[in-house]
């Protein structure tokens, strides 16, 4: 018979044993760890001048492809001209609205920094109880105008 502390040796052998084994092979099964991209990074320090004057290179690069992105004040105009161009009857009151064709034909016209907004999901967001299955067209606008 082997003893109480034989038998503690024994077990504690094989659980390394098996820890090990399940352990190395979790591993080697899935490889995709490795392939994870690195989301952060630390900070520059203050003594690593090249580090900093990348980051800020960087940023001022990102924000100016942002910019580009964005809707100038001519086009914004153009936008409004076009969507009240093709305003579908009848007006709710003071407010006027555009039906889903008509918005389709607008996105086409609006040109190419526009087409983002001119999808069914936005429509379908701003779409809100008309009879005609119309949006307002300043509810559009004013979406546009603070996601874009």
């Amino acid at each position: 018979k082997k003893s109480e502390q034989e038998l503690k040796d024994e077990e504690m052998e094989l659980f390394t044993k098996y820890y090990m084994e399940w352990k190395g092979g979790k591993k080697s099964d899935s490889i995709s760890y490795a392939n994870i991209p690195r989301f952060y990074y630390r900070l520059p320090a203050e003594d690593e001048v090249l580090l900093q004057k990348l980051r800020e290179e960087s940023r001022a690069v990102f924000l100016q492809r942002k910019s580009r992105e964005l809707l100038d004040n001519e086009e914004l105009q153009n936008l409004w001209f076009l969507l009240d161009k093709h305003q579908t009857s009848p007006m709710i009151g003071e407010e006027a609205m555009i039906n889903y064709e008509n918005f389709l034909k607008v996105g086409e016209k609006a040109g190419p920094k526009c087409r983002q907004f001119f999808t069914a999901k936005i429509f379908a967001k701003l779409l809100h109880n008309d009879p005609y299955g119309r949006i307002s067209i300043m509810q559009f606008f004013n979406y546009v105008m603070r996601k874009g």
